[in-house]
């Protein structure tokens, strides 16, 4: 395992180099959120691939940095989330309640601007060239944001792979490297796993009474 200062400078690197791919992401993911916010509900399994294709971003470009592990955990998680969205129904997807739909919005804000690891003398260059769909917390984070705005897709499987993926960086993030904002990614996974775990229960709570 490297360590922190390597995985940090490597990371400082990333989304230092690739900054073209970040301007990329931010684009793809601008789309998204416009279409959903003019009333376009794609399928979930559409919905569900869309939002894993980003963590194959992050998995091949830690790869090709020399960070093995980063590559593996993303290819696997990235994986996983379309695999499992495969399964998922044909059925729109619906925004969710207030609650975590808010939660969600200000999760993607942060993804969007995640204000570390780019080197500027200003604030501009991380409105469009911040590093989410490059390295993992910021991408985690606007992927985590778009699925609680969705409702985690109604998938308690997917919602559970990221939201534990989410849980891992945020912490290793915050804890193990020092970067304090990783915080707010952390609490966004906590957030997606106790809602799809409540949503359960109610649901079931709900075919018991009827």
């Amino acid at each position: 395992m490297p360590t922190p200062d390597e995985i940090l400078n490597g990371l400082s690197e990333i989304a230092n180099n690739w900054r073209a791919l970040a301007i990329f992401w931010h684009v793809y993911f601008g789309v998204l959120a416009l279409l959903l916010l003019q009333g376009a509900r794609p399928p979930r399994r559409v919905a569900g691939v869309l939002l894993g294709l980003p963590l194959l971003s992050v998995s091949v470009l830690a790869w090709i940095n020399g960070n093995p592990f980063n590559g593996t955990f993303f290819a696997v998680s990235g994986i996983a989330l379309i695999a499992l969205s495969t399964r998922l129904s044909h059925d729109r997807v619906r925004v969710a309640s207030r609650w975590p739909a808010t939660v969600g919005v200000l999760l993607f804000a942060f993804g969007w601007v995640y204000p570390h690891f780019l080197n500027t003398s200003s604030f501009l260059p991380y409105l469009y060239s911040a590093p989410t769909g490059l390295i993992p917390c910021p991408t985690l984070s606007i992927v985590i944001g778009l699925a609680l705005v969705l409702g985690g897709l109604g998938s308690r499987a997917w919602s559970l792979v990221l939201g534990l993926t989410g849980i891992f960086y945020g912490l290793f993030g915050s804890v193990r490297l020092g970067v304090p904002i990783d915080w707010v990614l952390l609490l966004g996974a906590l957030t997606i796993v106790f809602f799809v775990v409540v949503e359960r229960r109610g649901a079931k709570a709900n075919a018991f009474q009827q």
